[in-house]
């Protein structure tokens, strides 16, 4: 099974993950792609999250009728800070003949070697890195102190194409504050769901 894994906050999901997500799917020939919202990032401990359930919840609702995606709730049911590379190591672990791909946008690749043991987690897990249109390319060779230049070679040749589209979360949240429009944004079933539960209202 060639299973990707997707992690962030999902706070809320849109169309830009959604695009991301069906992405490597098809350049990769994903049999599956695991949703993984976090518990706690670790970059995002002093800010404050939706609660887990309701970020599931969401994702839910913006997946429905793919069956090549799931939403995982590894790390929200672990608890305490959400560190990709245990989350790996677990899904290794329990099913170690998987081969598994971890997604990140082109512009999240600058921040791996910061994240704890990013060695670890390029030897776990194929890093799928994403191009969005009119983006230069990434900077690989960041990864270089910590894999093999075969494994180097590998993550380059396995650059995603996709579509730009500038959507994020927190502009979401921004204008949901402001009582402006998301609509096409994000699903229309999340963003009701933001409606009815009066998420990031002031």
């Amino acid at each position: 099974m060639r299973l990707g894994l997707f992690g962030g906050t999902f706070d809320p999901v849109h169309y830009g993950h959604l695009l991301l997500a069906e992405s490597c799917r098809e350049a990769c020939r994903l049999d599956a792609v695991w949703f993984v919202p976090a518990a706690h990032p670790p970059h995002k401990q002093q800010y404050p999250l939706t609660p887990a359930r309701q970020r599931t919840e969401m994702l839910e609702l913006a997946i429905g009728g793919n069956e090549a995606f799931t939403v995982s709730q590894l790390e929200i049911e672990r608890g305490g800070v959400s560190y990709t590379v245990d989350t790996l190591e677990a899904l290794r672990s329990e099913q170690p003949e998987r081969e598994l791909y971890f997604l990140l946008g082109a512009d999240t690749l600058a921040d791996l070697p910061h994240w704890r043991e990013p060695g670890r987690i390029c030897a776990l897990a194929l890093p799928l890195v994403v191009r969005r249109g009119g983006i230069d390319l990434p900077d690989f060779d960041c990864l270089a102190p910590f894999v093999s230049p075969a494994r180097l070679t590998e993550i380059r040749q396995s650059l995603v194409p996709m579509p730009g589209i500038e959507l994020s979360s927190r502009e979401i949240r921004r204008r949901a504050r402001a009582g402006l429009s998301i609509r096409y944004q994000t699903p229309r079933a999340v963003e009701k769901y933001i409606e009815t539960s009066r998420l990031y209202q002031a």
